[in-house]
């Protein structure tokens, strides 16, 4: 499966019914056994891939149509998350094996990318983010322990958190990119609140860990106008350069972020005044 979402303008998002602002955010199924999925974003190029290899390997392909080149990563980086069972990827012949948690970044110039799960029973799940890349740099593997951890919150407001800096400008470098992924300690719900944009960065946040039967609610849009999706685990939504993106759970829950654009300054963003929220 693949597809293309476009761009559009914050004036227009503000008449979008419930329908149309899930048919051009939300990543509605990322992981599908034994297949590869593609969404295309013209927000910053960005490519959100969900590979789920059950009983064969499946080599990353080109996906021509999108990116007019002979192998992805022609013109392009990647960075990879496994939030299933135990995986590998190997990359131009080199293997690096995954498990859940662990993060792998691919460089620009890597022409053969395969991804495979030690068991069928339980199949690796990877979540690739990608995006234009000018120049290569090396394939870089890194465990949770291997992350810049950052603590922010308090219990009384219901959003203590824990953020895992992967892919960053003091960590994995990358042209570009930037990953990592937040977890939320037992009894917090909100995420990224107070919230902020950043006209220099588009983000896609990847809901994971979130238990049966529970949801997150995702709040998108201009700040003075917000709108919201309901998400469920394992789904993705694309955030424009000029929307706020917070969520709040039914329970605690994890999330990868990747963000691609102007910079990759962590710090670059602009704080909304949270009694300017509409």
């Amino acid at each position: 499966m693949s597809e293309i979402r476009y761009a559009a303008h914050p004036g227009d998002v503000k008449n979008y019914t419930t329908d149309q602002l899930r048919a051009n955010y939300l990543i509605d199924s990322v992981m599908k056994p034994g297949e590869i999925s593609c969404v295309y974003s013209m927000h910053d190029r960005m490519i959100t891939l969900g590979i789920v290899p059950v009983d064969a390997p499946i080599t990353l392909p080109s996906f021509e149509e999108y990116t007019k080149s002979e192998y992805f990563l022609e013109r392009r980086e990647l960075g990879i998350f496994n939030v299933g069972g135990a995986g590998s990827v190997i990359v131009d012949g080199v293997k690096y094996d995954l498990q859940k948690k662990e993060c792998l970044y691919i460089g620009k110039g890597s022409k053969d990318v395969v991804f495979a799960s030690e068991s069928a029973n339980e199949a690796a799940e990877f979540f690739v983010n990608s995006c234009p890349a000018h120049k290569e740099y090396p394939t870089t593997k890194a465990a949770q322990s291997d992350a810049n951890e950052v603590n922010l919150g308090v219990q009384e407001n219901s959003n203590e958190r824990t953020i895992y800096q992967f892919i960053h400008e003091d960590g994995i470098q990358s042209c570009q990119l930037v990953m990592g992924f937040t977890t939320m300690k037992p009894g917090s719900i909100w995420n990224t609140f107070p919230p902020h944009t950043h006209n220099r960065r588009m983000e896609v946040y990847f809901y994971f860990d979130v238990p049966e039967n529970q949801v997150v609610i995702h709040f998108m849009g201009d700040p003075e106008e917000t709108r919201h999706l309901v998400m469920h685990n394992k789904q993705a939504v694309i955030s424009p350069e000029w929307s706020i993106h917070s969520g709040a759970g039914t329970s605690a829950y994890s999330f990868v972020w990747g963000m691609a654009g102007e910079n990759k300054a962590f710090t670059d963003m602009d704080a909304v005044d949270i009694n300017a929220l509409r």
